[in-house]
C-alpha cells in the first residue's frame, strides 16, 4: 500500500478529516511545538485535521484559532478551537487574529498554492506564503514562541530560512515521513521567537548596572538583560553582542 493510501485511509479510521494530521503530529514529536495548555494559530486551516491534532495536544486548558478564507466546519469534540474566516493578505484578517489571539505559543501554516505545474513558479509562490505566515507569527508570537510552515523546496529556500533565522534563535528543516515520497514539501520549523531590540554581532555602549550570579556584569539594552564579561557594575563599555536568547542575551567587551 502507498504511503498516500495508508495515510489516507488511516485518516478515515481514526476520525482525521484530512491526511496531514499525521504530519502535525510528526513535527510535534520531532519538534516540540504544542505543549499543554499552549495557544496555538493553525494558518490555512481548512478542512480542519491540523485543528483536530492541535486541539488534542494543548489539551482543555489550551486554545488553539484556525484561520481560513473557506468555512471550516467547527469541531463539535473540541470547544477550545476559535475560528476566523478571511484572506490572510487583508489587513484586517490579521488584525482580527491579532485581537483574538493576544499571545500565541506557536504559529503553524501548512499553506500551499495552486498548483501549476511550473516548479519554479510553485515554488515561488509557496515561500511567499510563508513570508505571509510570518508577518502573522511576528505578530502575534510571545518571547519565545514557535513558528512552522510548510514550503517547496528550491532555489529561494536558503534566502527565506536566513530571513526567519533572524527573528529565531534557530531555524531547520523537517520532512514528515507523512509527507508523499515524490514531494518536494518539507516544513521550516523556527524556534524561539526573538523580541530582543539586540541581534548577535550587534556592537553597543551600555552601563552595567548589576552583577550576575556567575559573576558576569548585568546590563540592560530598552529592558532587555545583557550578561557581559569581564566587567563590574558601574563601568560603561562598548560590547558585541554574541548570542541572543528570547529573554536575555550574552555580550563581551570589545575595543
Amino acid at each position: 500500500m502507498s504511503g498516500k493510501d495508508r495515510y489516507y485511509n488511516r485518516a478515515k479510521q481514526e476520525g482525521y478529516r484530512a491526511r496531514s494530521a499525521y504530519k502535525l503530529q510528526q513535527l510535534d514529536e520531532t519538534a516540540g511545538l504544542l505543549g499543554e495548555g499552549n495557544t496555538v494559530v493553525d494558518l490555512g486551516a481548512a478542512p480542519g485535521g491540523w485543528l483536530q491534532v492541535a486541539a488534542e495536544r494543548v489539551g482543555e486548558r489550551g486554545t488553539v484559532v484556525g484561520v481560513d478564507r473557506q468555512r471550516i466546519d467547527p469541531l463539535e469534540d473540541h470547544e477550545t478551537v476559535e475560528y476566523v474566516r478571511g484572506d490572510l493578505t487583508d489587513e484586517d484578517t490579521v488584525a482580527e487574529v491579532v485581537d483574538r489571539v493576544g499571545e500565541a505559543d506557536a504559529v503553524l501554516s501548512d499553506m500551499a498554492p495552486d498548483m501549476t505545474g511550473e516548479y519554479d513558479l510553485d515554488h515561488a509562490r509557496s515561500v511567499h506564503l510563508v513570508r505571509q505566515a510570518a508577518t502573522v507569527a511576528r505578530a502575534v508570537l510571545a518571547p519565545g514562541g514557535d513558528f512552522a510552515a510548510k514550503v517547496f523546496d528550491g532555489s529561494d529556500l536558503a534566502e527565506l530560512e536566513a530571513d526567519l533565522a533572524a527573528d529565531f534563535e534557530y531555524v531547520r528543516q523537517v520532512r514528515p515521513d507523512a509527507s508523499r515520497d515524490s514531494s518536494s514539501e518539507l516544513y521550516l520549523v523556527a524556534k524561539g521567537f526573538l523580541t530582543a531590540p539586540v541581534r548577535e554581532g550587534d556592537r553597543r555602549e551600555v552601563e552595567v548596572v548589576d552583577t550576575g550570579s556567575e559573576g558576569d556584569g548585568v546590563a540592560k539594552v530598552e529592558g532587555f538583560t545583557l550578561f557581559v564579561s569581564g566587567v563590574d557594575e558601574g563601568e560603561t563599555v562598548r560590547v558585541r553582542v554574541d548570542e541572543v536568547k528570547p529573554d536575555y542575551g550574552f555580550a563581551q567587551p570589545v575595543e
